[in-house]
């Protein structure tokens, strides 16, 4: 029996002033089992990012709920939420969000030194190695092309073996060759560890790796189709 690690109920989004207010999400639900590859796709401005920003606890809707890996995430407080993304969740975000004054390593380690563990660095040290960056781990990230930033931050996303990744945009700021490397490498940990993907994309090729595509317009969810060409692949 599949287990839910996300599911949203009528989830909206909307932005009040004095005399005016934008609704930029409208009654969205699905769920997502474990395991599962999603891609939420649409033109700009259609709601993907706020979508993902919610599913992840880092907003709040204006109604509807949220719940991730079976927390209630519109119950809690911000110190609650930011304690169950530092537990369950993986980022991969389009500008690498790398901290600049931190080495390769130095920044896979940080998600567990949150958690106050010691003795991280040979993890951090593996993963590296498994991103393909065992000569770039003392650089720091403005040492570093974009590819290789987006591969430690593709590291960095692993290293607390999240149940669920989300990933804004992953290849949006990579040119084509790179672009095609960290896809792979994204696509092949998350196999390997089982990981839950949910990936906002422009990048209709990047949407067809995943196992589901979701559809976003005028935010509201068109669409909510299987892949079968991928399911069919992973199996």
């Amino acid at each position: 029996m599949s287990t839910i690690v996300l599911q949203t109920e009528n989830l909206t989004k909307t932005y009040r002033t004095a005399d005016s207010s934008l609704t930029v999400l409208d009654d969205v639900s699905f769920t997502v089992e474990q395991g599962n590859s999603i891609a939420i796709i649409g033109p700009s401005g259609s709601g993907k990012t706020t979508l993902l920003g919610l599913c992840a606890g880092l907003d709040t809707p204006s109604s509807g709920l949220v719940s991730l890996m079976g927390f209630k995430l519109n119950k809690m407080s911000e110190d609650d939420r930011a304690y169950i993304r530092n537990q369950y969740v993986g980022f991969v975000f389009q500008n690498f969000q790398l901290l600049s004054t931190l080495t390769a390593i130095e920044n896979v380690m940080v998600p567990l030194e949150l958690r106050g563990e010691r003795n991280v660095q040979g993890k951090a040290k593996d993963l590296l190695v498994r991103v393909g960056l065992s000569a770039r781990m003392n650089h720091y990230p403005s040492q570093l092309s974009g590819g290789e930033q987006q591969r430690v931050a593709i590291a960095r996303a692993f290293m607390t073996d999240p149940k669920i990744l989300f990933a804004d945009e992953p290849t949006g700021n990579l040119d084509e060759e790179n672009a095609h490397h960290v896809t792979d490498l994204l696509f092949g940990m998350n196999i390997e560890q089982h990981t839950t993907l949910v990936l906002v994309t422009h990048n209709l090729e990047l949407a067809e790796k995943t196992s589901r595509i979701l559809r976003m317009k005028g935010g509201r969810l068109i669409e909510d189709r299987s892949n079968s060409l991928t399911l069919a692949k992973n199996h």
